[in-house]
């Protein structure tokens, strides 16, 4: 997988926060007495070492960790400034509730919030999803021979 890079200035960013309006959920930043009960959610469904990074995000003051909340429960979560300023992600939806806009609202919401903090661009580092993003938000990939900044990572593996 490789980087990708979000002008914050580009049309396309309107477009997507205009679909991202019709989707049914409330995002907001992650509240600190909600730091462990997020955390845990995202250790349980994905991986501790993004556990790791959302307990990064939660503590920046603004939080830097948004949730997406459903019918009073954690449907999904991204984040920005984590592994390095400027950077968006980890971001994940629970697997039930995959492929209905969910993901979309929240990479929406983010990328809103950093631009609004003075973000001209986003990295997406190691990016999972590289079609999802181009067909976004128009990220473009960021030429390297390497995993970037996740280069030599340890990793938790899961049991």
């Amino acid at each position: 997988m490789s980087d990708l890079l979000v002008s914050l200035y580009t049309g396309k960013l309107a477009d997507l926060k205009n679909r991202a309006e019709a989707v049914a959920v409330t995002i907001r930043p992650v509240l600190a007495p909600e730091a462990q009960l997020v955390t845990d959610w995202v250790r349980e469904h994905f991986s501790a070492n993004w556990a790791s990074e959302v307990t990064v995000a939660i503590t920046r003051q603004p939080s830097a960790c948004l949730i997406a909340i459903e019918d009073g429960a954690l449907a999904g979560f991204a984040c920005y400034d984590a592994i390095a300023r400027g950077f968006f992600g980890p971001t994940g939806v629970h697997p039930d509730k995959q492929g209905r806009g969910i993901g979309l609202a929240l990479f929406s919401a983010t990328l809103q919030t950093m631009k609004a903090l003075g973000h001209a661009y986003a990295f997406i580092g190691d990016a999972g999803p590289v079609d999802f993003y181009v067909k976004a938000a128009g990220a473009i990939e960021i030429p390297a021979d390497d995993k970037g900044i996740y280069q030599g990572m340890l990793r938790v593996k899961r049991t």
